[in-house]
Parts: C-alpha cells; sequence; structure tokens
C-alpha cells in the first residue's frame, strides 16, 4: 500500500512540473503521422509558448 501511494505521489508530482507533456505531445504526433521535435526543442517552444501569453498559465513562471 505504501509503494502505490508512492507511486501515486510520483505521478502527481510529475504530472505538476509538466514532465509527462512531452510524452503526450509524442504519442499525439506520432498518431497523426506528424514529425516529433527533440525534446530540448520541445520544451523551447513550450517555454516560449508560456512567455508570449502568461495570461493563458496559471502560476508565476
Amino acid at each position: 500500500m505504501l509503494r502505490r501511494g508512492l507511486a501515486w505521489l510520483r505521478w502527481y508530482v510529475a504530472e505538476l512540473n509538466g514532465e509527462h507533456a512531452y510524452e503526450r505531445y509524442a504519442a499525439r504526433a506520432r498518431d497523426a503521422r506528424r514529425p516529433v521535435l527533440p525534446r530540448r526543442a520541445f520544451e523551447r517552444e513550450r517555454l516560449d509558448r508560456r512567455d508570449r501569453d502568461p495570461l493563458q498559465y496559471d502560476g508565476c513562471c
């Protein structure tokens, strides 16, 4: 039971940090048969989008 709780907590923190965003993006891109950006390019694009429209994103950073 403790192991399940820790696994859930790890998943939750990863969701909050956005660690799973790339995996979801890559899966959608592969399903649509589009080219998949490397992780670094994806993260750069993601941060650029957040900087262009900060009101769209919640939080301070």
